[in-house]
């Protein structure tokens, strides 16, 4: 690989490091689309993989047993099956649509969410119901395996949950951790990594590891306030980035 190439690579691990240990694993999807600007997006994925698994292992530890277990669990009660659905589909899916899709259940969200904020009885509003866990599971297990896309699907059913910024933080590091592993045996299976994946993942690790001390500190310095202000920026953000991919 080029200089031309650690331009981008470099910037893009840490963010995902930083969104992920800090944020949410909303925005972390990003990294992807990135890479896949100087590289095919299936080597993109493959590369990615590892980095995320070591970025869930860095967080374990600092976020360990204050997640919403039950919140987790219902999530990945779906997105178990949605990784398996995933690797059924692989080949044959329509990558795109379900960008634009996911862009679109993700902006529409936020916007629902500004628009219940201003009302004077927010408080008296229900969570959103537990059986949307499971079904915001096998979203996000299957977006998950074909274009790392996971984090929204599971951001919007936990942001809906009124969890603390730690409580929403561990959750997806409990998740994403066990739905990323659970992707690496058909991704091997697959044939998407090579030596030159693992290779580069080996230079790009001291990065990704930077980027998640980075977002755990951040974490624990931000206001809860602000945190969620961030975090609907960030998956703003996010869905728009998806529907541009998907159209284009």
């Amino acid at each position: 690989m080029t200089g031309y190439f650690f331009v981008f690579a470099i910037p893009a691990v840490m963010f995902a490091g930083i969104s992920k240990a800090g944020f949410g694993s909303g925005a972390a999807f990003a990294s992807s689309g990135i890479l896949a600007i100087v590289l095919e997006p299936g080597f993109a994925l493959a590369l990615m993989l590892p980095l995320l698994m070591l970025v869930d292992l860095a967080s374990l530890k600092p976020y360990w047993g204050r997640w919403k277990l039950r919140d987790s669990l219902l999530l990945l009660a779906g997105g178990l099956p949605g990784v398996a659905l995933g690797t059924l589909l692989y080949r044959s899916v329509d990558a795109d649509d379900m960008r634009v899709m996911i862009g679109v259940i993700s902006v529409a969200f936020v916007i629902w969410q500004m628009s219940t904020s201003m009302r004077k009885h927010l408080a008296e509003r229900p969570p959103m119901p537990e059986w949307a866990g499971a079904l915001a599971g096998v979203v996000a297990g299957f977006t998950s395996f074909i274009s790392h896309a996971g984090g929204p699907p599971a951001a919007v059913y936990m942001l809906g949950r009124r969890m603390t910024k730690t409580e929403y933080q561990a959750s997806t590091v409990l998740v994403f951790g066990v739905l990323n592993t659970a992707k690496f045996v058909p991704y091997a299976f697959l044939g998407l990594f090579t030596f030159e994946t693992l290779k580069l993942d080996l230079i790009l690790a001291p990065f990704a590891l930077i980027g998640a001390w980075i977002g755990i500190n951040l974490h624990h310095k931000v206001p809860e306030k602000a945190f969620f202000a961030l975090t609907y920026v960030l998956l703003t953000c996010t869905g728009a980035k998806l529907i541009w991919d998907g159209l284009t």
